[in-house]
């Protein structure tokens, strides 16, 4: 049980809890809809894989120092961790929208031309996950709650 003693790693863990559960309300207020599965799904505001490895970043800042090789290491990582929420996986959400578009379209050509009335059934296909990454405002939210969690914990301490 050594690693409950690991403090930048339960940060970490918590920061990534604590944004995915404040989708929730934040969806709320924005959309007047509780989605309870935004819990457990990629995307959305605040990001979480940011606000952990910026809880992280911060925790091993304060630890060990900003001079120190371990806030290099940690640094990097949230670098890179932030950059491919708002790079790769945002182009690969983007892929997705348009290719359910085309099988939509696709689906619709089919259906008129075979007077197919199965609709119901068409209905329950699974969609490609749309939300995959990151809007860069969402990476900032999520950076900058991983970076409060540390500093309020370390204050508190």
């Amino acid at each position: 049980m050594e690693v409950l003693h690991n403090t930048p790693l339960v940060l970490a863990l918590f920061a990534v809890v604590f944004a995915q559960l404040i989708k929730i309300p934040i969806h709320f207020i924005a959309d007047k809809k509780i989605d309870v599965s935004l819990a457990f799904s990629t995307g959305g505001m605040p990001s979480s894989h940011s606000a952990a490895v910026a809880a992280l970043t911060t925790s091993v800042g304060i630890e060990h120092g900003l001079d120190s090789p371990y806030f290099a290491i940690a640094c990097v990582l949230s670098i890179i961790v932030m950059y491919d929420a708002t790079g790769v996986r945002r182009h690969a959400g983007q892929h997705a929208t348009i290719l359910n578009q085309l099988v939509k379209d696709f689906q619709r050509f089919v259906d008129e031309a075979k007077h197919w009335q199965e609709k119901e059934e068409q209905d329950k296909q699974r969609e490609l996950k749309e939300l995959l990454g990151h809007q860069p405002i969402e990476v900032f939210f999520g950076a900058l709650t991983g970076i409060l969690i540390s500093v309020i914990f370390y204050s508190l301490l």
